[in-house]
């Protein structure tokens, strides 16, 4: 008996420690079991958003999205870059922006030339953008990679003159002029706009109007924003660009026709709100349009690295842009210590500009017409340049390669008096230019 219960316990433990291996053995497999399914779901949401990403047209990773390349391509050709020698980017020019700083650290400014930098805001030694509107003009002037640089190879000296709000004062926007003028500028590019001060052309109180006249006097370019107001305008440009010898920069869009939003000039004289004395060619007001419609820029402070902006504000520093080029064809135009080469592209801009179909001469809202960059580049024109590019069309809404855009949108500057405010009008972000 004793020996059968001692069978029958030797039974029992080897069947307890057979279920207990067995368990131990369904344990240690669990792990794997886990590893193998968990590696599947992986793999299958990496290959669903693989193909949900190959099937929108627009998302990328790392560049800006195809409909931004697709923009800058049909404005380049509208204005005639496309045209211009590849060996033309604006090498051994200076310009300085003045607006509210950049953002050194976003990929489409990596390798552009930053050869000086001054805050008139908060006084910081290191370059920054807090609002981004900077970043976006820099980007259209020279940036490297992505959207804009039209003067990549532009030396560009920063001025911040905007706070984070976007908006500046007289002063201080008045002593990021001084700078840029005293640090060597052969442009200065101002993307904002305020009241014009009191006193006439060349007499004027304003402490910013009287620094854009010094920079003037000493052959400095100077390019300024027309204003957003278009929907609601006050009757003139924005000043600075009122100053008779600023280059006066207002919008189109696309399709070829002026922004919505641009301002219109005053051409004719006025007495009230502020005397203006009838202007002459060619100083009439604005002097030309350029791309202020949609136009690719670089974001910062922002999900995006690509977006787009519209504003008169893209549009001066399209010009900018522009107007380096020809510097660098024609090195004597760069600071030349009086006003003379100043008043000779102003003439050619008022020559050679894509002027709209059965216009003449010049259009208070047209300008003397689209920033023809072949036009302005070379010589003084000639009769003959001047009936070519007059009245060549170099750019019809048929040239186009993007359908279904979507339809202008700005905001209207609130220039308070004595408050210069960015015309940022909006930058918006594209789903598809999300970081990753």
């Amino acid at each position: 008996m004793d020996q059968e219960i001692d069978s029958v316990a030797e039974f029992l433990s080897q069947n307890d420690e057979g279920v207990s291996a067995h368990s131990v053995s369904k344990v240690s497999a669990l792990p794997y079991l886990i590893t193998a399914v968990s590696t599947l779901v992986t793999g299958l949401s990496i290959a669903i958003l693989a193909m949900w990403l190959l099937s929108e047209e627009n998302v990328i990773f790392g560049g800006p999205p195809a409909t931004l390349l697709a923009w800058q391509d049909d404005y380049e050709r509208m204005t005639a870059i496309d045209k211009v020698d590849g060996n033309l980017d604006g090498s051994g020019v200076t310009i300085c922006i003045v607006d509210s700083g950049v953002d050194l650290s976003h990929p489409g400014m990596d390798g552009v030339s930053i050869n000086g930098w001054y805050d008139a805001i908060n006084g910081r030694v290191e370059p920054y953008d807090d609002q981004g509107h900077g970043t976006a003009m820099a980007g259209i002037i020279a940036s490297k990679g992505g959207v804009g640089g039209i003067a990549g190879g532009s030396d560009l000296l920063i001025a911040k003159g905007i706070d984070d709000s976007g908006s500046g004062t007289d002063e201080g926007i008045a002593e990021a002029v001084d700078w840029c003028s005293a640090q060597g500028a052969d442009i200065i590019s101002l993307s904002l706009g305020g009241d014009q001060g009191p006193g006439l052309s060349g007499l004027t109180l304003d402490v910013l109007e009287n620094s854009v006249e010094d920079a003037l006097d000493v052959g400095v370019f100077v390019v300024a924003a027309a204003g957003n107001d278009g929907t609601d305008d006050d009757g003139d440009v924005a000043s600075p660009g009122s100053v008779e010898d600023v280059i006066c920069v207002g919008g189109v869009n696309r399709n070829g026709d002026v922004w919505s939003g641009s301002s219109q000039g005053d051409n004719n004289g006025r007495l009230w709100p502020n005397p203006i004395l009838p202007r002459q060619d060619p100083d009439k007001k604005p002097e030309v349009i350029a791309p202020a419609s949609e136009v690719p820029v670089l974001l910062t402070n922002s999900g995006s690295w690509y977006g787009y902006s519209s504003g008169t504000s893209a549009a001066t520093a399209w010009v900018s842009g522009i107007l380096a080029l020809v510097i660098q064809n024609e090195p004597d135009l760069a600071r030349s210590g009086d006003r003379s080469a100043i008043e000779d592209i102003k003439s050619r801009i008022s020559q050679t500009s894509t002027q709209k179909e059965g216009v003449t001469g010049h259009d208070d809202r047209f300008g003397y017409g689209i920033v023809n960059t072949i036009g302005l580049i070379g010589d003084a024109p000639n009769e003959s340049t001047q009936n070519r590019y007059s009245g060549e069309v170099l750019y019809s809404q048929q040239e186009t390669s993007t359908t279904n855009v979507a339809p202008d949108s700005s905001t209207n500057a609130d220039l308070n008096p004595r408050i210069w405010d960015s015309l940022i009008a909006e930058i918006h972000e594209l789903k598809a230019s999300t970081r990753f």
